[in-house]
């Protein structure tokens, strides 16, 4: 059971931010056989990713636990239009201090916080000045998010660019066309030049799944893309009109395990868009320490994508403090 392994409300954040003591996945030659013996049961999957949320329940402290974990686990996101320097400024002290003062005292915790700040290319060295000093790596989407559709010297060039304003993490993109015509040495090919362009940055490979078409196409892409040599694979932009799901979720993170348990390289995850609630990150946090183990449960290895989610589980935590629900406008995320 969840409860009797999870840790007390004081340890569930003693490792808030990255500790990297894994080598990075230096990925491997493109391996055709392994790509197409991956096949995908649908109706199991979605009878094992539905079966979830009713097994697994946390409560009292372990909820608050867990939730403190989901909040280092985040990558604070702003992608507006209309994004300002002010904005982004008030994202990163929120990811400073992502709970608010007065319940992490009365959680006897000290301080969080979140896994990292996600922006444009453009608020990349507004991100960096204000998270000087706190050790949050600033994350950037490049190669043409969300479509990932413009010129590929540009997106390669837009890497670099996104490199060398201080981004420690680069959110690319997939040539999505690669995937639907069962094109997969373009798709190797492609990832192995991004993972190149990034240099020392990690590099998480969104795979936008809700526009792959199957989960055996998930399945494929997300192993090639380990095969490339991606730190991270990601389910989506969040632009899409289907985001991160349990049985997408599934499907990668055993990709991720197969890929383990073949080369003995972790390989990190990131569920993005449309998760937005406090129970929902605590059932993604379930279905990983079941299928991957408690070592994916480390930022290092496992984001969450997200903005109001943040909201919904600082209210949580004041419930869980308090006794009752706060309006949501007391916890802004920017």
């Amino acid at each position: 059971m969840l409860s009797q392994t999870n840790q007390t409300v004081s340890t569930a954040a003693a490792h808030q931010l990255p500790q990297i003591t894994e080598p990075r996945n230096p990925g491997m030659a493109l391996d055709m056989d392994w790509v197409r013996s991956l096949q995908a049961n649908t109706s199991a999957i979605e009878r094992r990713a539905a079966s979830l949320p009713a097994r697994r329940s946390v409560k009292k402290q372990h909820q608050a636990a867990w939730l403190l974990r989901a909040v280092t686990c985040i990558d604070l996101t702003t992608l507006s239009g209309d994004d300002t320097e002010d904005r982004v400024a008030r994202l990163c002290a929120k990811a400073r201090q992502p709970v608010a003062q007065s319940l992490l005292d009365a959680l006897e915790m000290g301080p969080i916080t979140t896994g990292a700040v996600c922006v444009y290319h453009d608020m990349i060295p507004v991100a960096v000045r204000a998270l000087e000093g706190s050790g949050i790596p600033v994350a950037a989407v490049s190669t043409g998010f969300p479509a990932g559709l413009s010129p590929f010297h540009l997106r390669l060039t837009e890497i670099e660019e996104s490199v060398k304003a201080g981004a420690a993490e680069i959110d690319i993109v997939i040539s999505r066309r690669h995937v639907l015509s069962g094109n997969w040495q373009a798709l190797y090919d492609e990832m192995c030049a991004f993972r190149r362009a990034c240099g020392d940055a990690h590099v998480k490979a969104i795979l936008a799944t809700g526009e792959l078409g199957s989960l055996r196409n998930v399945a494929r892409a997300s192993l090639i893309c380990m095969m490339a040599g991606a730190d991270f694979i990601k389910t989506s932009t969040g632009k899409e009109s289907v985001n991160a799901t349990l049985p997408v979720t599934l499907v990668m993170i055993r990709a991720i395990r197969d890929y383990y348990a073949r080369t003995g390289f972790r390989v990190g995850y990131k569920p993005a868009g449309g998760i937005s609630k406090a129970k929902d990150a605590i059932t993604y946090l379930a279905m990983i320490k079941e299928e991957l183990g408690d070592r994916w449960l480390q930022n290092d290895l496992f984001r969450f994508g997200a903005s109001s989610l943040l909201n919904d589980i600082e209210r949580q935590l004041e419930h869980h403090v308090t006794g009752s629900y706060s309006a949501s406008y007391r916890h802004p995320t920017s």
